[in-house]
């Protein structure tokens, strides 16, 4: 299992519509609003780093208001 911190930009007045389409995603763990650069931070998690890709790219990016995304994938040491 791969979990990652996905680091969200919206638009004004967008963060509780975004977060709200988050958190109804299968593969979140957590979804955040937060003050700073982001407006959104989200623990979500996939099989693989593939899925996890497919799942910022073509799920979380497509959602309305989003403006940019970061992903920090979690390592374990």
């Amino acid at each position: 299992m791969v979990q990652a911190f996905i680091l969200v930009q919206t638009e004004v007045g967008k963060a509780g519509a975004v977060s709200d389409a988050i958190r109804g995603m299968t593969e979140t763990v957590s979804v955040e609003n937060v003050t700073g650069p982001y407006d959104v931070v989200a623990k979500v998690q996939a099989a693989t780093l593939d899925e996890l890709g497919r799942l910022v790219v073509a799920r979380i990016q497509e959602l309305s208001g989003i403006t940019r995304t970061l992903t920090c994938p979690v390592v374990h040491f």
